[in-house]
């Protein structure tokens, strides 16, 4: 590296939100001879925008939360006139255990292990971190499709796009089938809401995930593939997009790759925008041109998929951690984990968490130890009651349970799933039944209407809890919600209809005391469904500030300031948005 300084700066999505570009600009004029680099968002949101320093002398410093402000601090520190700016201060090389550093400390990251460590558009960079060489070891060592497919059976990779089913079985489905052309498809149609895991991988490490599909192309003999990616992701479309075009002039894609007789070329096909299109046969529909609807299994796609011939569709993480086995081995990868869940998978940690953000762990790693030891326990500081695992379609695990290891069987046991990888951390002051309700209406509304079930029997649980948020109904509707739910299940054609209820089912049967709360007793215990809750100023506690009424959406706050018997809430006018009870510093405002 020489005496020449480098800057890092994290501008992946969240980090360009954040303000990363202003960062890097004013650090470059600040630093006029150093080195600027780029590299996609190493995961740690909760720090944005993130900067890494490396001195002349090869330490590295990593800071968080860098702005215009505390920007003079950090400069002073590295040119020797001043402190290290703690505030800011996330780890170095050589203090890497720290507080805020353990969220990268505790995770094990393969799936992950090149986001944030190179610029994603840069094709040397990838190759000088060691991408491609999994697909050169195939065809330059002369490995059969049959011997990829065994190493990946090794490694008991199971699919990380929801559903968990062995990779290399359901590759196998794929090889035996005859056909002129096959296809395969890197799935990444993230539809989750606050799941962010595929696109920090494809604008992180674009050319990792297209290494996984030819290593999967290879196996089951595809010659075409599509990469299925939303149209809200446009960084990771324009990245992946150029991670396809350098990789073609490589000669690492298209005709003889490599000098071999291998050939393989993608094509990017933009999500249509729907939630439905993450399940398979549908987004086969949205790549043929059709309306994104499932279609009825079998035949399953492995024997007649893409325009009727055998098409094989990964998740993006599955594919991005296929070079690590082929480079490692399958063996390497099944020592990881459990005895059922082999490796480690992505998680998006976001909700009541101090630090949130993009974990990769272990499977086996229990969800108390994710929370607590890698994100940093509750932020509020109140008392945890559950997690939302596996989006909308998953279910609500409370925090009685939560000492279960992160694995499918375990997971499932619950009645949630494991899912993509979505995780959102609920505390006390969340309503239960408003999270079943919430999130029943995202599946209602994205549910494309082909089979009855789904159509007309979500709309119909949406309705129930609706009442139930509102303090209507009677104890016995939450029976017919629990069988209504069941048939919703049991009924549907695809995988959106068959778990959509997951959210209802998990709070009926570990938060029953809740709905009993609303329905009988009108009472939120959560403090969240605006019909059931009022909301007061405890004059003692008042101190007269004001910020109350100055955040008050409907002024229905009046009083004088400084003067605290003085402040009340109109009720009359008052629509218990709760926002004065999220601003007051004094937490003067009650929830009765």
């Amino acid at each position: 590296m020489g005496d020449r300084m480098v800057i890092t700066v994290g501008e992946g999505t969240c980090g360009i939100a954040a303000g990363a570009k202003e960062v890097a600009d004013l650090l470059a004029k600040r630093f006029p001879d150093a080195e600027l680099r780029t590299v996609g968002c190493i995961g740690m949101c909760h720090q944005e925008p993130m900067v890494w320093i490396t001195n002349p002398d090869n330490e590295t410093f990593l800071y968080g939360q860098v702005n215009k402000k505390n920007i003079p601090k950090i400069v002073k520190f590295h040119r020797g006139e001043g402190e290290l700016p703690q505030g800011t201060f996330i780890n170095s090389s050589s203090q890497p255990d720290t507080d805020k550093g353990r969220y990268l400390t505790h995770q094990t990251r393969i799936a992950l292990r090149n986001v944030g460590q190179l610029n994603p558009t840069s094709i040397d960079q990838a190759r000088l971190r060691g991408i491609y060489q999994a697909i050169e070891k195939i065809l330059q060592s002369g490995m059969t499709s049959e011997q990829v497919i065994e190493e990946v059976k090794l490694s008991q990779l199971r699919g990380r796009g929801g559903a968990g089913f062995q990779t290399a079985v359901k590759w196998g489905f794929a090889r035996q089938t005859k056909a002129d052309v096959k296809y395969l498809v890197c799935n990444g149609d993230e539809g989750d809401p606050g799941a962010f895991m595929d696109r920090s991988l494809l604008e992180g490490d674009p050319h990792s995930v297209l290494e996984g599909m030819l290593i999967a192309a290879y196996a089951i003999g595809a010659s075409k593939g599509y990469a299925y990616i939303r149209a809200e992701y446009p960084l990771a479309v324009k990245y992946f997009g150029q991670a396809i075009h350098d990789a073609r002039h490589a000669g690492l894609l298209g005709k003889n790759i490599l000098g071999s007789s291998f050939c393989f070329d993608i094509k990017i096909k933009e999500g249509a925008g729907a939630f439905v299109c993450g399940e398979e046969t549908a987004l086969l529909a949205s790549i043929e041109g059709q309306r994104g609807m499932p279609r009825v299994r079998p035949p399953f796609p492995a024997v007649s998929g893409l325009f009727g011939k055998p098409t094989i569709i990964n998740n993006v993480e599955t594919l991005a951690n296929l070079p690590w086995i082929l480079i490692h081995g399958g063996a390497a990868y099944a020592a990881i984990g459990t005895e059922k869940s082999k490796g480690t998978k992505v998680f998006a940690l976001a909700g009541a968490v101090a630090r949130g953000g993009l974990v990769e762990v272990p499977m086996g790693m229990t969800i108390r130890q994710m929370i607590h030891d890698i994100g940093g326990g509750p932020v509020s500081h109140r008392p945890l009651k559950a997690v939302q695992l596996g989006g909308p379609s998953g279910g609500c695990i409370p925090e009685s349970m939560f000492d279960i290891p992160i694995e499918y069987e375990a997971i499932n046991a619950t009645g949630a799933i494991m899912g993509s990888g979505g995780m959102v951390v609920m505390d006390s002051k969340s309503c239960m039944v408003d999270i079943a309700r919430y999130f029943l209406e995202f599946t209602q509304i994205e549910s494309c209407g082909k089979c009855t079930f789904c159509r007309i029997g979500t709309l119909r649980m949406r309705e129930i809890l609706t009442n139930f948020c509102a303090g209507k109904g009677q104890v016995e509707d939450i029976d017919k919600l629990y069988e209504l739910a069941n048939q919703v299940c049991h009924g549907s054609l695809c995988g959106l209809g068959q778990s959509a209820p997951n959210p209802v089912l998990t709070t009926i049967r570990y938060f029953r005391d809740e709905y009993i709360a609303h329905v009988v007793e009108h009472r939120c215990p959560g403090g969240i469904c605006a019909e059931l809750i009022e909301h007061k100023i405890d004059q003692v506690k008042c101190t007269g500030c004001s910020i109350c009424a100055r955040y008050c959406p409907v002024s229905c706050i009046s009083g004088t300031i400084k003067q605290p018997d003085t402040w009340v809430i109109d009720h009359n006018t008052c629509i218990n948005c709760g926002m004065c009870y999220e601003v007051c510093n004094p937490l003067a405002v009650m929830v009765a």
